[in-house]
This record gives structure tokens, C-alpha cells and sequence, in this order.
């Protein structure tokens, strides 16, 4: 689950392998340009990590970083 640290909301997912966690990585690119949010983030083969927060809003947890952080618990329900 998503864990709030140093003002940012984050989590690490973890697939079968490189293709399942960049088609995941795929999805909430398009899901956070829609939102206009982006998502910090660093991928090593199975694993992606990603930190949420809002960087115009002095790089605090918002509600945007909130509504991101359901969608892309909704892509991994489905990519998982």
C-alpha cells in the first residue's frame, strides 16, 4: 500500500518481469498525462517505485497526488 514519507506518497510494485512492470509503467503514463500529474519514478527489471507529490503546491501530498495514487492501484489490479 502507499506510504507517506518525506511529504510524498510512495510505493513499490513488483511484476513477473521487465514486460508486465513497463506495460504498468505504460499505463500510468497515460493515466497521469490525462490527470496532467506526473509520477517520480525508477524501474529496475521487476520493480517499479514510484513517489507521488505535488510539486506546484511546494511538493506536499495533495488531493490530486491521492486521485493518482487510486488509478494506478486500479492499473496494477489489472496488469498484475
Amino acid at each position: 500500500m502507499w506510504e507517506e514519507k518525506n511529504n510524498s506518497l510512495v510505493r513499490a510494485f513488483e511484476f513477473r518481469d521487465f514486460q508486465h512492470a513497463f506495460a504498468f509503467m505504460m499505463r500510468v503514463a497515460f493515466a497521469a498525462e490525462k490527470m496532467n500529474h506526473h509520477p517520480d519514478w525508477s524501474n529496475s527489471w521487476n520493480k517499479v517505485t514510484i513517489s507521488l507529490s505535488t510539486h506546484d503546491a511546494g511538493h506536499i501530498v495533495t488531493e490530486k497526488d491521492k486521485r493518482l495514487a487510486d488509478a494506478i492501484n486500479l492499473i496494477y489490479e489489472e496488469t498484475k
